[in-house]
């Protein structure tokens, strides 16, 4: 449900953290805006950003790094046409706000020639996805140390063979406020956490890496002691696993994805494919395909901000758009992209919630949030067992993608060996080529165990980073290309 109501209750937070300390109100934002609108510009906004960010790290038995760290500032916008000009300052005050403003409208050499009239202040609709809450003080600084020493203890007790642990605790605390010179002012409080275990196991003089972790938007409670034991248990068996892997065969074959994580594979290779930056200008190989079919029947693909307490949920986005659940393929068939406000508007259809920022200095795009497949009706065993030759991707590292072609390279992080529907021993160094469009075409069979990643999504564009999840269900896609080192 949307509704404007938790968007006044964040905007008083907002206002408390960004405007009040430096003697600003609503007037101040109303005149910076003015001052751009006295040129003739499509759009413009301020962002006002509030950060307070906590980590801590431990590594060989005991907590090496402690870091703290509190950034502040304001992005102002304007936009003309496909032009944007863009200032940002880490001093929030009337007068950064008045010489950010005059510089920007600049874009537009043509000033207005009546009095622009000041709209009336709008307050955005928005949603209520995650507590309010500043996840940092959630715990204190002894029991933050005591848990990343029980990843410690549980992940050398899992196996002698286990040398080395190394854990992580984030924590950061975000406030954002947008006004747009159409007179919307929305706000948001951003709670975020993430744990992550690595763990080096050694057998005979080989040693291999497994790790593990998650989070979300919600405090440090959320990792209980059951929590930790699972991140624990899956760093572990990673490793563990990939002692006793063998070289991966190379060749065209079938592959069998795994749930969860491996959605990467999707947001890589597809997602960024359907972000409308890259199809307005035509570049991306989805461009102009409304309509038609792109993917195999039963597939289903959304872009979704709106599930509770994800890493890569909003409440609204950096532009002030309440978040939506945005279908882009359905059975195959493309349905839209996802938009920013610029784009959007240059491409004639809606935002849709998209619009992100990785902080005050920088400027929004279209960007995912959690981007996943639906599931189908297969038992995720009888998808297995449907090989005949091939490989079982369960977990994957990294990978790279050309967005222009949808071709794309990922390297498997665990994965196996099977023949005759039957697993026959772990592999190493297997790597997937294919492209993106084609790899959906390739979809036989689709498992009805539909799983989100655990929460430690982030994605590189153009140099700015944002918090995203991932998810799909087991899938057998045919006719993939795996490099392998046998």
């Amino acid at each position: 449900m949307i509704t404007r109501e938790p968007t006044i209750e964040r905007l008083a937070t907002a206002k408390s953290l960004l405007l009040t300390p430096f003697g600003l109100d609503e007037s101040h934002l109303t005149k910076a805006l003015n001052e751009i609108k006295a040129h003739q510009v499509d759009e413009a906004d301020l962002y006002f950003q509030y950060t307070r960010s906590e980590g801590w790290s431990l590594e060989e038995g005991i907590v090496k790094t402690g870091s703290f760290s509190i950034d502040q500032g304001v992005g102002v916008r304007a936009v003309s046409g496909e032009k944007t000009a863009f200032a940002y300052s880490d001093d929030i005050s009337e007068a950064s706000l008045l010489d950010a403003a005059r510089t920007v409208r600049t874009i537009s050499s043509a000033a207005q020639s009546k009095r622009a009239k000041t709209p009336a202040t709008k307050i955005a609709n928005s949603r209520k996805l995650y507590p309010g809450v500043d996840p940092i003080a959630t715990l204190d600084s002894t029991t933050k140390v005591e848990l990343l020493g029980k990843v410690e203890k549980l992940a050398r007790a899992k196996d002698p063979r286990v040398i080395q642990v190394m854990a992580g605790l984030a924590s950061e605390y975000d406030v954002v406020m947008v006004a747009r010179a159409d007179g919307t002012l929305a706000a948001d409080v951003r709670p975020l956490v993430r744990l992550s275990v690595t763990v080096i196991a050694e057998q005979k003089g080989r040693r291999e890496v497994g790790s593990s972790g998650g989070g979300g938007r919600f405090g440090l409670a959320y990792f209980s002691d059951a929590q930790i034991e699972e991140y624990v248990e899956q760093a572990v068996h990673a490793a563990l696993t990939n002692l006793d892997a063998r070289p991966a065969p190379a060749g065209e074959m079938t592959v069998v994805l795994g749930s969860g994580w491996p959605g990467i594979l999707l947001h890589e290779a597809i997602g960024h494919g359907l972000e409308g930056d890259f199809n307005r200008k035509g570049s991306s190989a989805f461009s102009g395909r409304i309509g038609q079919r792109v993917a195999a029947k039963g597939v289903t693909v959304l872009d979704d901000g709106t599930i509770a307490d994800r890493r890569g949920s909003l409440n609204v986005d950096d532009e002030g758009n309440a978040s939506q659940r945005n279908v882009l393929i359905e059975d195959g068939i493309l349905k839209g992209y996802i938009q920013d406000n610029m784009n959007a508007r240059l491409m004639g259809v809606k935002p849709t919630g998209n619009g992100r920022r990785e902080s005050y200095a920088h400027v929004p795009m279209p960007r995912m949030t959690n981007t996943y497949m639906l599931g189908g009706d297969k038992e995720p065993e009888e998808i297995v067992k449907s090989i005949k030759k091939g490989l079982y991707a369960v977990n994957f590292g990294g990978g790279q993608v050309d967005i222009t072609s949808g071709k794309f390279v990922f390297s498997a992080s665990e994965a196996y060996w099977v023949e005759n529907g039957k697993v026959q021993y772990p592999v190493k160094g297997a790597t997937i080529v294919g492209s993106g469009p084609e790899c959906l075409k390739r979809v036989s069979l689709i498992g009805n165990d539909m799983k989100l990643d655990s929460g430690v999504g982030t994605c590189g564009k153009e140099g700015q980073s944002v918090p995203v999840g991932v998810g799909q269900p087991t899938l057998r896609i045919d006719g993939l290309t795996v490099g392998g080192t046998a």
